[in-house]
């Protein structure tokens, strides 16, 4: 599963009534979505630390990142 597909079940099944044209639940995705990837880069370590426990963090960033760009399935 994508992590689009799941925000935007998410959003289909609220309590929010979308009575707008087809593609409402991708333009209510889009700046959730972009706010979250704004979000997860604010965490990201510095370039220039090259501990273990940042490497992994970095690494969890990305996958995150991944999910959320829907280049990479949610883990099951």
């Amino acid at each position: 599963m994508k992590f689009s597909d799941l925000l935007l079940a998410t959003i289909e099944h609220s309590e929010i009534p979308l009575r707008f044209e087809p593609g409402a639940e991708e333009a209510v995705a889009k700046p959730i979505t972009e706010m979250l990837r704004v979000w997860i880069s604010a965490h990201l370590p510095g370039e220039d630390s090259k501990s273990e426990f940042d490497a992994g963090y970095r690494a969890l960033a990305e996958q995150l990142t991944a999910e959320l760009e829907g280049s990479a399935d949610l883990p099951e």
